[in-house]
This record gives C-alpha cells, sequence and structure tokens, in this order.
C-alpha cells in the first residue's frame, strides 16, 4: 500500500519576522502552494494563513506561528498532503513516493532491482535502481527505455539494458 500523505516541500528556513517560513518546493508545481488550506507537518495538520511565491520557492505563513522565534522547530521539517489533495496527474505521469519501491524488470523478466529515489535531470528523469547486493543502476526515463510502468503491482518494464546502453 503507498503512502496515504505525499511530500510537496520541505521548510527551509525563517523568512521575515512574523513567523513565515521558506518553502523548498518538492513538487513539480510551485503554484499548487497557493491552493493549500492546511498542510501536514510531523502528521499534524496545521492551517496555511497565506501564501506567497518567489521565483523558485514558496513562503508560507502558519497558524500557531507568528514570531521569528516559532519557526525555529519548523527548520528541516517536510510538509506533505493527504493524497486526495494532491494535484491530479496526466496519463504517464507518477509521483515519485509511488515509484520508489517499485521492482524493476526488462522485458526479457530479468529483475534489476528497486527504485530508490527518482533524480530530476532538467530534460529527463532517471530512476536509481539498486539491487539486492546493493548495485546501482540508473535508468533514463524515456519512452524508448521504459515500457510500463504498473503501480498498483510495483512493476516496471524496461527495454533490456545492452539494447539502449550501445546506442
Amino acid at each position: 500500500m503507498k503512502n496515504e500523505t505525499l511530500v510537496i516541500g520541505m521548510i527551509t528556513k525563517a523568512h521575515g519576522i512574523r513567523g513565515e517560513v521558506k518553502v523548498m518546493p518538492l513538487t513539480d508545481d510551485l503554484k499548487r502552494f497557493k491552493k493549500l488550506k492546511t498542510v501536514l507537518i510531523d502528521g499534524k495538520e496545521v492551517v496555511v494563513e497565506g501564501v506567497k511565491l518567489q521565483s523558485t520557492k514558496a513562503i508560507l505563513k502558519l497558524e500557531g506561528f507568528n514570531k521569528i522565534e516559532d519557526t525555529v522547530v519548523l527548520r528541516d521539517k517536510y510538509i506533505s498532503v493527504n493524497r486526495e489533495e494532491a494535484v491530479q496527474l496526466e496519463e504517464g505521469e507518477y509521483y515519485v513516493a509511488d515509484l520508489i519501491g517499485c521492482m524493476v524488470f526488462d522485458e526479457n523478466g530479468l529483475q534489476l532491482g528497486q527504485i530508490y529515489d527518482v533524480i530530476s535531470t532538467g530534460s529527463n528523469d532517471v530512476y536509481w535502481v539498486k539491487d539486492d547486493k546493493k548495485k546501482d543502476v540508473l535508468i533514463p526515463v524515456l519512452k524508448e527505455i521504459v515500457l510500463s510502468v504498473d503501480i498498483a503491482s510495483e512493476k516496471i518494464i524496461i527495454k533490456p539494458i545492452k539494447e539502449w546502453m550501445d546506442e
């Protein structure tokens, strides 16, 4: 069963003296912060009183945090939302949280390992896969390589590595 919450950002530091915090987004859509009414921090629901967007960060005013001293406990904390409040994805898009732990096989049935992380490179994502022996394989997420993704069965099928590594 996948997580019922999804991480959307990390609080990096205080912003100003009135209890606002600067958030590094861990989502593709910075504007999604404008729609937040509540967030989860350490599993506790916190009301979002205000949001401002900078070019690459969000500034949040959270209920109960009214001065800079209040926000010290929030530094380096992750902000999550309940899955039902998550941004709806297009077909072929997946939450990183749903991909992590999926088993990767080539189309011949060879098991390559589990997705450990997804690296965003700008041009395309890369699946970081680790096998039982902790050997790493980096798989570019391209239509020519990733043939199918089945989140429900936690199974991803790719072209055999030799076919795309030699290109």
